[in-house]
């Protein structure tokens, strides 16, 4: 995972996506960058439009948490309001991605 991060990182700073590259920004994170994963990895990009992957990928930070009147019967008030505030945060994380 952490190859494609690289790969996001670079287009995000719209740099060419080349192995030298990918090796430069794992090193950088302190991950010992593995040639042959590299080389795949900017080979399967040669032909993808990232950003149109980007806008086309499906949202990652989707999780469902339970609502309903069992479920807020059944926690008192003040869990309730943390269980809202919960789902507020994951659901930001998606701007992350997007």
């Amino acid at each position: 995972m952490e190859y494609v991060y690289a790969a996001m990182l670079l287009h995000k700073a719209e740099k060419k996506i080349t192995e030298e590259n990918v090796a430069k920004v794992l090193d950088a994170a302190g991950v010992k960058a593995d040639m042959a994963r590299t080389k795949a990895l900017v080979a399967a990009l040669e032909e993808v439009d990232i950003e149109e992957a980007i806008k086309t990928a499906a949202p990652t930070a989707a999780v469902a948490v339970p609502t309903g009147a069992a479920t807020k019967e059944a926690k008192p008030a003040k869990e309730g309001k943390k269980e809202e505030e919960k789902k507020e945060e994951v659901a930001g994380l998606g701007a992350l991605f997007g």
